[in-house]
């Protein structure tokens, strides 16, 4: 892991020695193990290391290959041995994974990205043809961001320096804004117009007058498994599952895995502990981090996690680290203050998100990682993909439908009606209505659910706030499959969204987003993931007798302490009321007068969408801050404009996501990478 920045003048005149100075200021905590660059007419690279195997320890970078040809790599290649045997005779004594990158881009060219089996960005500067390379991996799990203008073009793994010391100022993206309101904004989106993201699965080539976007990889729909038996299937999904959570085990110091006492994070624990008894991993050791609240656990007992961490541990004969969140929360109780000072803080935020850098839990999380820990296992994914939340026919028997398969619908409508307790006609017609254009859906719900955004807002957005979703298409991918890549990229957003933080520096790994893993997933029938009213069905037969039985039968009970809304709700109106002149009313997003009578209501007790209240809270404290330091763009024209959707993604209920993999609020999801929690969007 490590970060990277280069800059690249095309009339060769080099960055100012000030101007590299601030940046490498501004990278030296995400990269404390080197500082190392290269420098040729108007081209400066910078890169800063963060070791978590031993091969990146015999790393230097930027690579500079036989060619001539610069590469910059920051990643995890799982794939080193298959890469290995086809590059034999292109790789030199060296076995990094830098080294087995520029092999493969020397032999294939822009085609070997796809052949790269990991989490990876990487740019590749060819001084020959005068040309830059930006690529990421499948599903995006590193940083890369760029800008490009008539003179210049400049990356970095880091927004920060491309709005701060690019000295002039940015139009804020509202395509990217009304993303954020809605769930999280698609991936190749920055609040900044001019600086992009390099879109996952995708490799952008930049020059003098070139500018081009390519995507080299793609789930294939045409690919199934079927097997005969039950039992083929559970095999089958144990064995990837087992290849995936090895290859993020891959470190040479300790590792921690986020044990939250939900399935997923139990299942990728108990499934580790199996790969190091083997000896199959290179991790020396495996700790857990947890976090659980005993506050309410006189009206809900179920609602204490350290009970399921428990069992757990007890099966691994370790106790892990724990977290009191319900001490941290009476210390720490949401106020008007409280809330004011995260968005007012001398460092600069590059996105809009609440600041919690110096919460108790923060600190206390980074305690845990100290020195020792570099890698973290966190269950993301587990719970859209392996079935979780309420389950739901509507993929199955959409399947029918396209398929024309209507005597097995009618006997399918009939299990899940009884199930469900609900009627046939209404399951039937919710599996048609999927099918209909998405201007007879309108908006989700919870675009719907906040009155106060302006009306000229929406219309130019509209597609933006609908999370660009897309109708089921009766013609063509099974519907399940379909449902399958709009999971992927909802978790595609969300990832893009999560931020470095030098704070709580570690290296994410995600076992459930393994490229093997999904693609077994997305090619079996859905009835093996989802049965009849049974959630994680194919996950709860194949784990037996590796998790805890107490846990595969665990019904979970959703409940949102009596006291929480309202003195949330408190606590995010008096720091709206404090705005009285608001930014995000002067750049056409939020209606004042509509917010002032959301306000009221929520003040007479009545219930507004509080979430969308924090966000709108949010967006004002950030938009304060390119504001002060003269980098927001104001008096804009506001055009109507049309949406561009990198990767198109249906409307979700955002509480239903990831419910299993230790994250305990929509809204505060992302900061699961960091172990951050917060009760406030509940």
């Amino acid at each position: 892991m490590g970060v990277q920045f280069g800059k690249w003048s095309f009339e060769g005149a080099p960055p100012a020695p000030d101007y590299i100075e601030k940046v490498v200021a501004t990278l030296a905590p995400y990269g404390p193990d080197s500082n190392e660059s290269y420098t040729k007419g108007g081209v400066k690279i910078l890169y800063r290391a963060f070791h978590t195997t031993k091969e990146s320890r015999r790393e230097t970078q930027p690579h500079i290959c036989p060619s001539g040809t610069v590469i910059t790599w920051d990643g995890r290649l799982d794939n080193r041995a298959e890469l290995i045997s086809e590059l034999r005779d292109f790789l030199t004594i060296s076995r990094t994974d830098v080294a087995i990158v520029a092999a493969a881009y020397e032999k294939w060219g822009s085609k070997c990205f796809a052949k790269f089996i990991g989490d990876w960005a990487l740019s590749i500067w060819n001084p020959i043809s005068c040309s830059l390379i930006l690529a990421k991996d499948f599903i995006g799990t590193r940083h890369l961001y760029y800008s490009i203008d008539k003179n210049q073009v400049t990356w970095s793994s880091i927004l920060d320096p491309l709005v701060q010391f690019a000295e002039k100022t940015f139009p804020i993206s509202e395509e990217y804004i009304a993303g954020w309101f809605s769930y999280f904004p698609a991936a190749h989106l920055t609040p900044y117009v001019g600086i992009h993201a390099v879109p996952p699965s995708s490799f952008v080539v930049l020059g003098p007058g070139k500018h081009r976007v390519s995507k080299y990889w793609d789930f294939d729909p045409a690919k199934k498994i079927r097997y005969r038996t039950d039992a083929e299937y559970e095999e089958h999904f144990r064995t990837v599952f087992a290849k995936a959570v090895q290859r993020r085990l891959r470190s040479d110091r300790p590792a921690l895995a986020e044990l939250s006492g939900g399935l997923d994070s139990s299942s990728i624990v108990c499934t580790a502990d199996r790969v190091l008894a083997s000896c199959n991993a290179e991790c020396p050791r495996l700790d857990t981090i947890s976090w659980f609240d005993d506050t309410n656990d006189h009206i809900e007992p179920d609602t204490n996690e350290l009970h399921w961490i428990t069992k757990v541990e007890e099966r691994r004969g370790r106790t892990g680290y724990h977290i009191d969140c319900g001490a941290i929360s009476a210390k720490e109780a949401y106020t008007r203050e409280k809330l004011i000072s995260e968005g007012e803080s001398d460092q600069f935020l590059s996105i809009p998100d609440s600041r919690s850098h110096d919460s108790a839990f923060v600190k206390q999380y980074a305690a845990c990682l100290g020195s020792e820990h570099r890698v973290t296992l966190s269950g993301i994914g587990g719970s859209e993909f392996m079935g979780g939340g309420v389950p739901t026919p509507l993929p199955e028997l959409r399947n029918f439908l396209s398929r024309a398969r209507f005597l097995i619908l009618a006997r399918r409508l009939k299990a899940w009606s009884r199930t469900m307790q609900t009627k046939r006609f209404r399951l039937l017609w919710e599996s048609i209505r999927g099918f209909l254009p998405t201007n007879l859906v309108g908006l989700s719900d919870d675009s719907q659910s906040i009155p106060w955004l302006d009306l000229g807002f929406i219309h130019r957005n509209y597609a933006a706030l609908r999370g660009c979703a897309a109708r089921t298409k009766l013609f063509g991918p099974l519907p399940s499959f379909q449902e399958c890549v709009s999971t992927f990229n909802a978790v595609r957003r969300l990832l893009a969204y999560c931020r470095l933080r030098p704070e709580l520096l570690c290296d994410a790994r995600y076992p459930f987003l393994d490229l093997e893993l999904l693609e077994f997933l997305f090619a079996i029938p859905r009835e093996q993931i989802v049965g009849v009213g049974r959630r994680r069905s194919l996950m709860r037969r194949a784990l037996s007798g590796i998790i805890p039985e107490e846990l595969l039968n665990r019904r979970r009970r959703v409940f949102v302490p009596p006291e929480l809304y309202t003195r949330n709700a408190i606590a995010v109106a008096n720091g709206l009321e404090e705005r009285h002149s608001l930014l995000s009313n002067s750049i056409g997003v939020v209606d004042s007068s509509q917010l002032r009578e959301a306000l009221r209501k929520l003040r007479s007790g009545e219930k507004v969408y509080l979430g969308a209240l924090r966000k709108t809270l949010t967006l004002e404290l950030w938009l304060r801050q390119p504001e002060m330091r003269g980098l927001l763009k104001k008096n804009l024209s506001l055009p109507p404009t049309i949406p561009v959707c990198v990767n198109p993604v249906e409307s979700r209920d955002p509480s239903s996501a990831l419910a299993d993999s230790g994250v305990p609020a929509p809204l505060t999801r992302h900061e699961n990478l960091a172990g951050q929690l917060s009760t406030l969007d509940h």
